[in-house]
């Protein structure tokens, strides 16, 4: 089973999308639909469906109980990460005709978004399935809907990196250059990480520390400071075989664990099977969240 967000979240962002669309705020209910004030009598029920018109994996259904509200009863046909095949229902609403039509685009804004990040994460996944790498997400979402795009990544079978700034260790080549001009100008590879790692520790026991690096001696500095991961960036596949392959053999003469290895950079679909195969445990893509399509999926009254 695939975990949303929990369920006042949801009903808040439904809450908040619905004023958008009628014109108002959360706590302000705005104008209204005055088209379907206009043109739909105030008693009329309906039903509808919501229609796959392409195929691809559902995420996002636990919100249309929120958009639409208690005037309207959601009957969910597939469940979040199943897959789906043109013309299959997803899920069926019945009740207020008002309340289906006032709720109709924002639910599908929902789905069709979501369901287009599952969507596209799975075919990640499905494209280095055997080789022993996870594909992960990244930062790069919308924001204030990271939590939802993130629930759609786990709904297509990826992983979710870090939630934000304060839950784990990133440090980027930025960090060390600003660390290295304030320690007098030296060059950022002349940073002690192992210090700043064994510090950071203390001050936050158990938290997760990956260091970027974007060459194969940056990767072996890491390895020296004991970080949890090294997020090896922009290596090109030779580049990450080496980096894979030298840090894990440093490891092994220390008689130390590898940290995990992380590819990053310009992963595409046509390109990360071979990623996978240099040997790296981790690939993080943030189009998974910046630059999935929203799928095609109808509302249609029975």
């Amino acid at each position: 089973m695939i975990d949303p967000p929990p369920a006042l979240r949801l009903r808040d962002l439904a809450r908040a999308a619905l004023a958008e669309d009628l014109g108002g705020t959360q706590d302000q209910p705005g104008q209204g639909d005055v088209t379907s004030e206009a043109f739909v009598p105030a008693g009329a029920r309906a039903e509808a469906v919501f229609l796959a018109r392409e195929a691809g994996v559902l995420c996002g259904l636990p919100l249309l109980r929120h958009v639409f509200g208690e005037g309207v009863r959601v009957e969910p046909a597939c469940r979040d990460g199943d897959r789906f095949a043109p013309g299959d229902p997803l899920a069926r609403v019945e009740g207020s005709a008002r309340a289906i039509l006032c709720g109709e685009r924002v639910g599908l804004n929902f789905v069709q978004r979501l369901s287009g990040i599952a969507t596209l994460a799975r075919a990640f996944v499905d494209a280095v399935a055997g080789t022993g790498a996870a594909i992960y997400d990244t930062r790069k979402t919308t924001p204030l809907l990271r939590d939802v795009e993130k629930w759609a990544v786990r709904a297509g079978g990826a992983r979710n990196h870090r939630s934000g700034l304060h839950d784990a260790v990133l440090v980027k080549d930025n960090h060390l250059a600003v660390l290295a001009r304030a320690q007098g100008g030296v060059r950022p590879d002349q940073v002690d990480l192992a210090e700043r790692v064994e510090a950071v520790r203390r001050a936050r026991p158990g938290i997760f520390v990956e260091v970027e690096a974007t060459t194969i001696e940056g990767a072996l500095r890491a390895l020296n400071a004991g970080v949890d991961a090294i997020l090896l960036d922009n290596l090109g596949i030779e580049g990450l075989a080496e980096a894979v392959r030298s840090v894990r053999e440093r490891a092994r003469e220390r008689g130390a664990r590898a940290p995990a290895l992380e590819a990053s950079g310009g992963v595409r679909l046509e390109t990360v099977r071979a990623i996978a195969g240099t040997g790296v445990d981790r690939i993080s893509v943030g189009a998974l969240t910046h630059s999935a399509r929203a799928l095609d999926i109808a509302l249609e009254l029975a």
